[in-house]
């Protein structure tokens, strides 16, 4: 496995931001969503055919998707993290090549390369 030169002091303060920032917005989300179900309780199940607005089931639907995608990127940020204590950030999870620093600024969570993360259609 190759080891690759990562600036630590520039890209680990940046996961730090993009973790709090996940989190936060994985949070908010979670509240808004007890606070649609809790509405949601206390209507009727038949909100489909409401003229004030954007079905609460639609909302719903929006929301969570939001919350789990704010889940899926705190994932990918924990991961990264973990990489940078084990020693491997920076190196392709694939193929064990360097990731170019100009794709860790860009995206600080990668862990493929630019060829197999094309491959691999990610």
């Amino acid at each position: 496995m190759a080891r690759v030169a990562v600036p630590d002091d520039e890209l680990r303060p940046l996961l730090e931001v993009l973790r709090r920032q996940a989190a936060d917005r994985a949070a908010a989300l979670e509240q808004t969503l007890a606070e649609l179900t809790h509405d949601r309780s206390s209507q009727s199940d038949d909100d489909e055919h409401d003229p004030e607005g954007v079905p609460l089931s639609a909302e719903w639907s929006r929301l969570s998707g939001l919350r789990d995608a704010a889940r899926e990127e705190l994932d990918q940020v924990d991961a990264a993290l973990a990489r940078m204590d084990a020693g491997t950030y920076g190196v392709c999870t694939n193929c064990g090549r360097g990731i170019p620093i100009a794709r860790l600024r860009v995206r600080p969570f990668a862990e493929l390369c630019v060829p197999c993360a094309e491959r691999l259609g990610r």
